[in-house]
């Protein structure tokens, strides 16, 4: 994005002569720090126009609001403050409307289910009840259609329509219910949490030195009323903790009172509510009690209120954190730099029709004089943000493939472990797929880019995990309702237990429901399910098994029955052709054959294209694909059709007197596991007039999941729209219970509908491309699918590395979170249950209640961590 485009033009008038005096004015950050906030600048900073010099800025937000200073003419700001710091006061005029520029929102906006979605990093979010706070307010605006909030990872994703409201409108919405959202860039998403747990660290460590010196006087007070201490000293002592403890209420104790106050205002509850409350009565009871000599002051008891809570929260963030790394690592950390040597429209023009061989990339090699053109543009480096299509670019050694691409290089060897999580180096050949976030890794290499650098695999991948993350599976609503519900509870029960310790003993009163407020907060329960569900999903991504929906988890640990696609599922997918049976002549039937699987993904289509890459393709009219059938089209004046034999035969093929002749299946002969049909329309019928004969052999760890699965009393069946019985062959090697073969589409959905109606949970595993009907038909349901197909998948998940095997192993993932949510929230119940009674009979002082808080979400927090340590 070039500053030249979007620097607006300031109003303040200043005279060329008057810049070095101006400089001389600023107070500038030290060299390496942000010209805006302080903080360090990042390998490729930002930079804006400020009094005729660009300055150096740490992240979008910063060039944001230092554009929209110098927009409303405020530039005087700079010239006014006296401390750069990301806490400084900024003029009102700064507004959100920057983020409306056209260039601006290239950079995280794209397009998706009609509408524009954004991913945004969220500042501040507490609890369940933080995103339940914005997704409300959100939902409420027109035009907003989806809007998930991640709590672990601090990240938003909403979908919302253009034409009804802007970008700005919804980042001022945020701002209005109390929280701060920026564009979410990994780098600047990094450095917002970083500064958080750095404040959040500093206010810790102010609330640990004020408990332990408002302790160490309120001993002195409690030995003095056992010795007689003079009501001077004793009052002395207790301004002296008051002292102590103003910085620890009033500074550490905010982020409790700020997102309290945001709720209210929002005429919501959240967990803060009953926690600022008792802080704030304890606080000026006590302040009450100093002043009129009245009483009791608890300023140790608030001190270390604080600092359990603020203890219990930091370690709890830092696990959270720590719980969401690998899910951010899938990332390309950008701003990445390459060089751009040359553009290949013509290479492209030949991929898009199907024709790119490494014979038509030898010749253009041949043309343009690579080695040559490398030397000329050693020094052109371009941000890889900028990389198009059809551009042609060197990967140092070492660096990150930034895009989906073709090698042009004779041989490189790639790392694709952030993909698929297997660590093996593959070796690539001239004119192969390199996938983007892959790694390059002992030589320079030269590629086409194939595709845009935010549409790579790697891009797809972050934007379905992090969908995953956002939507919330039913057990998660649930618990967020629970909580609400709870925390409602607790503040009428904590005025039902002031009311009758006042009639009891008044002195009591305010402690027993100081108490109650704090000990019931059902904190641990706001996070028993989304921790657990991030830690799992982050488990599941590090096998090679992405889920791209909120439910998947849930639905897998409930699967009872698996059903599998037979070809590209159980096999291969890599069919090679093996003989052709013809009337005519084998490349005759060969480029008629090929011609009708143009654009198909089909491994058979794929099978045929590769047989007949030498050969001339005819021109194909009036093309149609039947699902679960094949394919039919028009070559040279006459109608053809290619796929399985009722298809082909337009139903003859079913009747006892069809004569298939020597076009009659004989896969056994061929040693072929698959065959289809070419017929053509002659004389008012279907006439065949060649069988081709493929072999797709069989996943390697197919039998061995089968066979898991079995162990754990789960049901396997195949659902194939293959009509000849190889199916019972494949199915008997492999140990399948049921065999389903000849299924058109919707055939597949009944099955899959019968089995749910008798109260089955079903799992699909299909192609990803094929089986879309019944994927979605199935409760849950996962594509293993390749790099070109990614962005067409519609399950529910997707298996990376094309392992079979790890599908048990999502399954026993899937289970263990079960369990460990089902513990979580008997626990977070149990407890609060168990401590409300000793709270409201005044045997739980208010530190301890911290305490027992803390330690509660702890627990949680850490038995959700479990599982990471299921078996791989």
């Amino acid at each position: 994005m070039s500053n030249d485009d979007i620097t607006p033009k300031t109003t303040t008038k200043i005279h060329e002569t008057d810049f070095d005096e101006i400089e001389q004015s600023l107070i500038l950050p030290a060299e390496g720090s942000c010209f805006h906030c302080g903080e360090i600048l990042p390998k490729e900073p930002f930079f804006t126009l400020i009094f005729a010099r660009q300055r150096a800025m740490c992240c979008l937000g910063c060039q944001l609001a230092a554009q929209s200073i110098v927009e409303a003419g405020l530039s005087q700001y700079y010239l006014d403050r006296r401390e750069i710091s990301p806490t400084a006061s900024l003029p009102d005029a700064i507004n959100f409307e920057a983020y409306n520029h056209d260039d601006i929102k290239k950079q995280f906006i794209y397009h998706e289910n009609g509408g524009s979605t954004a991913e945004l990093s969220v500042a501040n979010l507490k609890c369940a009840a933080c995103t339940w706070l914005i997704e409300t307010r959100l939902r409420s605006m027109n035009g907003v259609k989806a809007c998930q909030v991640n709590l672990t990872q601090q990240r938003m994703r909403v979908n919302w329509d253009e034409g009804e409201l802007s970008i700005a409108d919804i980042l001022k919405a945020v701002h209005s219910v109390g929280y701060d959202a920026k564009p979410y860039r990994q780098d600047t998403h990094e450095a917002m949490l970083k500064r958080q747990n750095k404040q959040m660290l500093i206010r810790l460590g102010v609330a640990a030195l004020g408990a332990m010196q408002a302790m160490m006087f309120s001993i002195g007070i409690y030995f003095g009323d056992y010795s007689g201490m003079l009501n001077e000293h004793r009052d002395f002592l207790r301004y002296v903790a008051l002292f102590v403890s103003i910085p620890v209420f009033f500074y550490s104790g905010v982020p409790f009172f700020a997102s309290a106050y945001n709720a209210v205002r929002a005429k919501q509850i959240n967990m803060d509510v009953p926690v600022s409350i008792a802080l704030i009565l304890t606080f000026f009871a006590s302040l009450y009690a100093t002043i009129t000599g009245v009483g009791e002051t608890y300023f140790d008891s608030v001190s270390m209120f604080i600092f359990f809570l603020l203890a219990g929260r930091y370690i709890e963030q830092n696990a959270r954190l720590k719980a969401s790394n690998m899910a951010s690592d899938l990332v390309v950390i950008e701003p990445l730099l390459v060089q751009k040597i040359t553009q290949a429209e013509n290479l492209i023009a030949n991929l898009n029709e199907q024709n790119l061989t490494k014979n038509t990339i030898c010749r253009w090699l041949d043309e343009v004089d690579l080695p040559s053109q490398i030397n000329r543009t050693l020094d052109e480096k371009v941000l890889a943000q900028s990389v198009k299509i059809g551009d042609v670019v060197a990967i140092e050694a070492g660096s990150q493939i930034v895009a989906d691409g073709i090698l042009l290089s004779q041989e490189a060897t790639v790392s694709q472990s952030l993909l698929t999580g297997e660590s093996d180096l593959i070796v690539k050949q001239c004119g192969d797929v390199l996938v983007g976030g892959s790694q390059n890794d002992s030589q320079p290499l030269i590629m086409l880019v194939t595709a845009d650098v935010d549409n790579s695999q790697i891009a797809l991948i972050d934007r379905l995990m992090n969908r995953a993350m956002s939507e919330k599976p039913k057990i998660a609503q649930d618990a967020d309702r629970m909580a609400r519900w709870f925390v409602a509870r607790v503040l009428v029960l904590s005025l039902l237990v002031f009311a009758v310790w006042y009639f009891i003993d008044p002195k009591q009163a305010l402690w027993a429901t100081v108490a109650v407020l704090v000990a019931t907060c059902p904190c641990a329960l706001s996070l028993a399910t989304p921790i657990a569900l991030t830690v799992a999903t982050n488990r599941l991504s590090a096998l090679g098994f992405l889920p791209t929906r909120g439910h998947t988890v849930q639905t897998l640990a409930a699967v009872s029955h698996v059903a599998f696609d037979k070809t590209g599922t159980l096999t291969m997918g890599q069919a090679n052709l093996l003989a052709v049976v013809t009337d005519a002549t084998t490349d005759e039937s060969l480029a008629i054959a090929a011609a009708l699987e143009v654009g198909s993904r089909h491994p058979v289509a794929k099978a045929l294209l590769t047989a007949a890459r030498n050969l001339h393709l005819p021109q194909v009219d009036d093309l149609s694909h039947h699902a679960a059938g094949g394919i039919e089209g028009v070559v040279n004046g006459q109608r053809y059709r290619i796929g399985h034999a009722s298809f082909v035969s337009d139903g003859d093929s079913q009747k006892a007197d069809f004569v298939f002749g020597k076009f009659a299946e004989q896969l056994q002969e061929y040693q072929a596991n698959l065959s289809v049909l070419l017929s053509v329309w002659r004389q008012g019928r279907w006439q065949l007039i060649a069988r081709f004969y493929f072999n797709d052999p069989i996943r390697s760890d197919a039998r061995a999941l089968v066979q898991s699965l079995n162990k754990r009393g789960i049901k396997t069946l195949m659902l194939t729209g293959d009509p000849n019985p190889n199916a019972l062959k494949v199915a008997e090697t492999l140990g399948i219970d049921e065999v389903y073969y000849g299924l058109t589409a919707e055939d597949k959905v009944n099955h899959i509908k019968k089995l749910q109606e008798n109260g089955h949970q079903v799992l699909m595993v299909g192609d990803g491309i094929n089986d879309a009907p019944v994927l979605a038909a199935a409760n849950v349901s996962t594509a293993i699918a390749g790099a070109a197909d990614l962005a067409q998948v519609s399950s529910d998940s997707v298996l990376l590395g094309g392992r079979l095997a790890v599908i048990h192993q999502a399954i026993a993932v899937s289970s263990k979170t079960h369990t460990i949510i089902r513990q979580n929230l008997r626990w977070a119940l149990i407890y609060n249950t168990a401590v409300l009674i000793p709270a409201a009979l005044g045997y739980v002082p208010p530190w301890l209640a911290a305490i027992g808080m803390s330690l509660s979400s702890l627990a949680v927090v850490m038995n959700a961590m479990r599982i990471r340590r299921v078996a791989a």
